[in-house]
């Protein structure tokens, strides 16, 4: 898929799924969530202060008669009901409203009613950017601080899965660090190749993996081949692994607001997918998590 309009055609022209929206009294969270609804797109269950979401809703013109609400106004208990509700089987996605990431994070978790699969979460976010040739995939901007080999394998498969969801049958991975050479000083680069390895062995499948690759030679095909990079993956990437959240978040922050990217974020790794945006996210953004998010579950 090249663009997020094919993204909701896809999820128009399928059954249509739900979201359970967490403490769903969050304004820009119900424009989106109404939007959904209107291009039947998807169906929602509200949890949270009820009182606070007509209110909300009637300031939106966003009709709630087919919209079941759950009042519960403690955020805590709120977001546990949500994720209960997808760990049912009642609604497809989750999605965060007016609470913390961490309560939502603690529900998810939560052994009894939460949606663990014993996998690494990991946050992924899709961008289409008029500078580049296809839609692109970033991980991880947000969960995951410092991760280690193996975490980083798990991260990867995630994305790798997301992608199929896309269409993308092989998708290329790119490994990012600071240098396209391995350096046993810098601890990334030397990761880069064991993951190349583990996927030439077959252990990390589904997919093609390149690096290490500076950003550039990860995305543009001239300046891969300037410093002599021939590698499939160079110029060509599908997927760019982060060495770090901070790399990471930076390029997710460049891409939103300098490159004025239009974007989607979601959770991947648990039973379902997590619909979790950033307050500065727009609405259009959040719509699109929607989309991704059905797209995928």
């Amino acid at each position: 898929m090249k663009n997020f309009g094919q993204i909701m055609d896809q999820v128009i022209k399928a059954e249509v799924k739900t979201v359970s929206v967490a403490v769903a009294q969050d304004r820009s969270v119900l424009e989106a969530v109404k939007k959904s609804i209107e291009i039947q797109m998807a169906k929602a269950i509200l949890v949270g202060d009820k009182k606070e979401i007509i209110q909300i809703a009637n300031d939106l013109a966003f009709s709630l008669e087919d919209t079941w609400i759950i009042d519960e106004p403690d955020k805590n208990l709120a977001a546990r009901r949500a994720v209960e509700l997808v760990s049912k089987g009642k609604a497809d996605a989750l999605m965060k409203g007016m609470v913390d990431t961490s309560v939502i994070l603690k529900a998810v978790l939560d052994k009894d009613i939460g949606l663990r699969t014993g996998n690494v979460l990991s946050h992924a976010a899709v961008f289409s950017v008029k500078t580049y040739h296809k839609m692109l995939i970033v991980t991880d901007a947000a969960m995951n601080i410092e991760p280690e080999l193996d975490k980083k394998r798990q991260i990867l498969e995630n994305a790798v899965g997301l992608a199929h969801s896309l269409g993308i049958a092989r998708p290329k991975c790119a490994v990012i660090c600071a240098k396209e050479s391995v350096s046993t000083s810098m601890r990334h680069t030397v990761d880069a190749e064991k993951l190349v390895k583990l996927n030439e062995e077959g252990i990390i499948s589904g997919c093609l993996v390149g690096g290490p690759f500076a950003l550039d030679n990860a995305i543009s095909r001239e300046a891969a081949l300037h410093k002599g990079i021939k590698h499939e993956v160079a110029g060509d990437a599908d997927i760019l692994l982060m060495p770090q959240i901070e790399s990471g978040n930076v390029l997710y922050k460049a891409m939103t607001f300098l490159a004025q990217a239009e974007s989607a974020g979601i959770i991947l790794g648990a039973k379902a997918p997590i619909i979790l945006t950033s307050r500065a996210d727009s609405n259009i953004s959040k719509l699109n998590s929607i989309a991704l998010a059905l797209l995928h579950a």
